[in-house]
């Protein structure tokens, strides 16, 4: 498994996408990231998109904890899985935006955005394992 990280845009408040290649097949890959065990981590969400098996995006609030996601308070992340031939596996692609619409001082809005792209690499390099993970 190898991972690309970036942040489109320059900014804090611009979008913040990371991709990782998963050594297993995209129907794998959709499995586990679609599965609740991974989707409870993000409760509340609202669901946004789910084309299976390419595309699953949800919006998260960003506001006071319990809250519910609404277009104002909520970030959205959209994962997209495509095949990767250069491993023969999958790429999964993880974009994280809505941060410049959420209204909050720009500091704050900078921290939430570090903190958020400091904690995705650690999910989804634990479902990248998860991922590739066989049993017997």
């Amino acid at each position: 498994m190898s991972s690309e990280c970036s942040k489109l845009g320059g900014t804090q408040a611009a979008p913040f996408e990371r991709a990782i290649l998963i050594n297993a097949s995209r129907e794998r890959v959709w499995s586990v990231l679609s599965e609740p065990a991974f989707l409870g981590g993000v409760i509340p969400a609202r669901i946004q998109t789910v084309e299976p098996p390419r595309v699953l995006s949800w919006q998260w609030p960003q506001g006071a904890a319990g809250e519910e996601p609404d277009d104002s308070n909520a970030a959205l992340v959209e994962f997209t899985v495509t095949e990767d031939d250069s491993i023969g596996g999958t790429r999964l692609t993880m974009v994280e935006s809505g941060f410049a619409h959420l209204g909050l001082p720009t500091d704050e809005a900078t921290d939430r955005h570090r903190a958020n792209s400091r904690n995705r690499p650690g999910k989804l390099d634990q479902l990248g394992a998860d991922c590739e993970q066989t049993t017997v």
